[in-house]
């Protein structure tokens, strides 16, 4: 890591060279809620002007650039009676502007799973490796919880990040290809009281969230609550819409489909993205259903984020950006529904009654 900080009009010329050169992407003002709240999207951009830096969150992540709604992943073409199959793993490059340090924690959770497993997908790859990914800094929302999952900090999966510390840019470079494009601008290496202002920024960043859970024993919890009447709670309030899953930036359930042509000459696979809050989810061939209450679904999403995948993968997988609990149409956010599941808990370790004594 080489750590270099810039004046801001610098950084709005490196920026604005860098859009107008490339297929660019960055924060912008999309829309407003019922209530005048701005509601932003990662949209295109081409020029620095179009880029709002002081964006708040955008109400999807990022994750749709590397796992599209929907992707076509190979084409069949049929001959006589033979047939041949077409796969292509290309990806044009792509400049993504102003991700915040969850967004790109969510990135390095979905490399863990789709590059460094077992079977990595060579989709993934191609738009991964293509990505040129500028990090940005930002105090959080009221009912952003990333703090408590250590992920409002970041130190790996991106290109460049930027910390704000007042008249400059504080830039951590972590690509031989950011610090090439940097070598055209005017940086300078941090001074004593640069790097003052960079503790300073990040100790309030840390001191600025207002929502916190405890998540230290989360898992074994839900071991614990796995026929808890919570579940059956916040279930009942669920529309299995799957919008949750939508926005969030590291659920990655998919559902795999086929089409014929119209002309019955040729047909594609498809991979669309999927959520297992969806009625029909866990439905298997003869048509039954090992999920059919809402409230297994829900509880399922929440043992793969904060269960299942920290077994396996030593960590959870929600970010705690709360993009789900702002989403929801049923009003369902993860902090309530965690915190019922501790209270649940407390409360069946002061009934039960103590052990008997040895005879």
């Amino acid at each position: 890591m080489i750590y270099k900080v810039i004046s801001k009009p610098e950084f709005r010329r490196f920026i604005d060279a860098l859009v107008k050169a490339n297929n660019s992407f960055g924060p912008r003002l999309a829309d407003r809620t019922a209530d005048g709240k701005p509601v932003y999207r990662f949209m295109p951009v081409s020029s620095v002007g179009e880029i709002d830096f002081d964006y708040t969150a955008t109400a999807s992540s990022a994750k749709h650039f590397f796992l599209p709604f929907s992707e076509e992943l190979s084409r069949f073409r049929f001959h006589d009676s033979d047939w041949e199959q077409h796969s292509a793993y290309e990806a044009d490059p792509v400049v993504l502007i102003g991700l915040r340090a969850c967004d790109i924690s969510a990135l390095n959770i979905l490399d863990d799973v789709l590059l460094n497993g077992n079977y990595p997908s060579p989709y993934y790859l191609a738009k991964r490796k293509n990505t040129f990914v500028i990090g940005l800094d930002h105090l959080p929302l009221p009912d952003c919880f990333c703090k408590s999952l250590a992920h409002h900090t970041v130190s790996t999966g991106f290109n460049l990040f930027c910390s704000d510390i007042g008249e400059k840019y504080y830039l951590s470079i972590n690509s031989s290809k950011a610090f090439t494009y940097l070598k055209e601008f005017q940086t300078e290496d941090p001074s004593y009281e640069d790097n003052c202002l960079l503790t300073e920024r990040r100790k309030l960043i840390s001191e600025s969230f207002k929502t916190e859970i405890d998540v230290t024993s989360l898992p074994s919890i839900l071991d614990i609550e796995f026929d808890s009447p919570v579940w059956e709670k916040w279930g009942s309030k669920c529309l299995n819409c799957g919008t949750c899953a939508m926005v969030c930036p590291t659920c990655y359930c998919y559902s795999l489909e086929e089409r014929f042509d119209i002309d019955l000459k040729g047909a594609s696979r498809n991979r669309k993205l999927y959520s297992c809050n969806l009625v029909d989810f866990a439905v298997v061939a003869g048509g039954h259903n090992f999920r059919p209450k809402n409230g297994d679904r829900l509880k399922y999403r929440y043992y793969h984020q904060h269960r299942g995948f920290a077994e396996n993968g030593n960590q959870q997988i929600c970010v705690g950006c709360n993009r789900c609990g702002r989403a929801c149409l049923a009003g369902i956010n993860p902090k309530d529904v965690i915190n019922d599941l501790k209270m649940e808990k407390d409360s069946c370790m002061i009934c039960v009654s103590p052990s008997p004594g040895r005879s």
